[in-house]
Parts: structure tokens; sequence; C-alpha cells
């Protein structure tokens, strides 16, 4: 299970990342550097810092906002999806009903 990380302490390290970056020949040194004083892993510095530089519209990718409307539309459209095969199911049972002919 991931650990979860309160979000002041995911901008410090984001923080102290970006002043770290002058001092290491490269991105993944400086999550090293950053991850072993604070205890977190590098590739979770470097996903953090991949994910801001997309919100911010410095690189190509999708955006929180964006990524969290798609998941929110995914569910809709599954839960519509049900609704029609219930209705469907419904539709095809009540047409059978019809098509019976009455005994009196």
């Amino acid at each position: 299970m991931p650990k979860k990380f309160e979000p002041e302490m995911k901008a410090r390290a984001l923080r102290m990342l970006v002043e770290a970056m002058p001092d290491h020949p490269n991105r993944t040194e400086a999550a090293r550097h950053v991850g072993g004083l604070l205890g977190i892993s590098p590739e979770t510095l470097r996903t953090w810092a991949r994910r801001e530089e997309i919100d911010a519209g410095l690189s190509p990718g999708v955006t929180s906002e964006a990524e969290l409307e798609i998941r929110r539309l995914r569910r809709e459209v599954a839960e519509l999806r049900k609704a029609n095969e219930i209705l469907k199911a419904a539709s095809v049972f009540f047409a059978k009903e019809l098509d019976q002919p009455t005994t009196r």
C-alpha cells in the first residue's frame, strides 16, 4: 500500500528538489539526494515533479484536473451502460408479457 504524504510535505520536498537541482548533474541524482534526506523514494519525488510540470503546462500530458474528470465520466458511463442493460432486459420481459394471449 503506498504511503500517503501530507500536501505540506509534498510541497516542501518539491521545493527542496528544485533547490538541489543546480548542485546535481540531473534530476535523478537530485531526487536521490532529497529523497534520502526526507525518507521519500526518489521515484516518488520524480513522479511528483513530473505531475507538477504537467499541471503547470510545462510538459505535455493530461493534467490532474482532467484526469479526475475522465475518471468521473468513465464511472458515469459504466453506470449508464448498466442501467441501459437493465432497461433492455425489462423491455424484453414486458414485450413477452404483451405477446402472450390472455386467457379468460
